[in-house]
């Protein structure tokens, strides 16, 4: 059988110009190098999954690159990798400052990439401190965290400081689009979509669950597939439960929360995940906000068409009361009830945002 390698690491970014959502950081990394300002210590913070390792082996290889080597060539002398998770004692640092002393042997550069910073001790961060304000000529220290208020203030202050941002829906989507083509999988773009919300702005992430659902389904991804087999609410649930609360059938509405929890989801989950589409539906009534929407076009489509059957006094009101529930939900020793109450109070709402008078015979 032949070995499987994940698509996280198949097909890691090896040029900057693969790197997805980070435009800003690789095009500033790049003029640096071109313009001869990148400064010896640098710092990528932000969440996981996001690029920071795979920016600084991007750019280990490229500052020793003259022209004259092969693309393959990974300077791998040159480039040395620290786990600060497992290696934080200060004995760990003093060795890698005796290995910085020594020139390299071949390219310009010693690039020495610490990830996870923020768990050096702090004796360990005292005993960096000078070597990282001034290291040799030929050192550069790639420092990569995801909790930046860990590291202390000295280290900060030496290193130039570049944040990563989560990777958007949008743009995780399209790199799961072309991922699907190099295999030949044919992929809805409703099911990649709902991959890359379920990765929450990391692209690893996206890439595991793309794998994860692939050997489930086989060559043909589609979105009912990619919902059973994350376990996620589809948003065609929220289409029928909105359309039953603006018709005001509570005993339907209770019926169908009934089937939801029998399929093993929480009351909360689906809460929160209505409340969402209320804001999505409120965003799809003004052309100014439908950017805003981060869904597939056809399911874009239908959020245009029930937007216009709820009026913005319902929506804001519907958001309101699908918030408080939300909060109220851990602390309520009658869970499934409170969620009940929600779904009655909601139903019981005219279309204009205010509630229904009851009628006294």
């Amino acid at each position: 059988m032949e070995h499987f390698v994940v698509s996280a690491r198949k097909y890691r970014p090896k040029t900057f110009k693969d790197v997805v959502g980070q435009q800003a950081i690789t095009n500033t990394l790049l003029n640096a190098i071109d313009h001869n300002h990148l400064a010896q210590a640098l710092l990528f913070c932000g969440p996981r999954g996001v690029g920071k390792t795979t920016c600084a082996r991007i750019l280990a290889k490229k500052i020793n690159q003259d022209g004259t080597q092969s693309d393959d060539e990974d300077f791998a002398f040159n480039i040395f990798e620290l786990d600060a998770a497992s290696n934080n004692s200060v004995d760990d640092i003093r060795s890698l400052i005796d290995q910085v002393r020594i020139p390299p042997q071949v390219g310009k550069y010693k690039v020495y990439i610490i990830d996870e910073v923020h768990m050096l001790s702090q004796a360990a961060f005292n005993a960096f401190l000078k070597t990282l304000e001034e290291p040799p000529k030929h050192a550069i220290f790639i420092l990569a965290t995801t909790e930046k208020h860990k590291i202390i203030p000295t280290i900060l202050s030496r290193c130039q400081i570049f944040d990563f941002k989560r990777i958007t829906v949008k743009d995780a989507k399209e790199y799961l689009k072309y991922i699907a083509e190099q295999q030949g999988i044919q992929a809805e773009d409703d099911a990649l979509h709902i991959i890359a919300q379920k990765a929450d702005g990391a692209m690893r992430d996206a890439l595991s669950i793309f794998d994860r659902v692939v050997s489930f389904t086989g060559e043909n991804l589609t979105r009912q597939a990619v919902t059973e087999n994350l376990n996620v609410l589809d948003y065609q649930t929220y289409f029928e439960a909105t359309d039953l609360i603006l018709d005001g059938d509570i005993p339907k509405l209770l019926v169908d929360f009934n089937k939801i929890l029998s399929l093993g989801f929480d009351g909360h989950h689906f809460i929160a995940g209505l409340a969402s589409h209320f804001r999505d539906l409120l965003v799809c009534q003004n052309e100014a906000t439908i950017p805003l929407l981060e869904v597939g076009d056809e399911a874009k489509q239908k959020y245009l068409e029930q937007s216009k059957k709820a009026s913005r006094g319902f929506l804001l009101e519907g958001i309101e009361i699908a918030n408080q529930c939300d909060l109220n939900y851990r602390s309520s020793r009658n869970q499934r009830l409170l969620v009940e109450l929600c779904l009655m109070k909601l139903a019981s709402i005219n279309h204009n945002g205010e509630k229904k008078k009851a009628v006294i015979s």
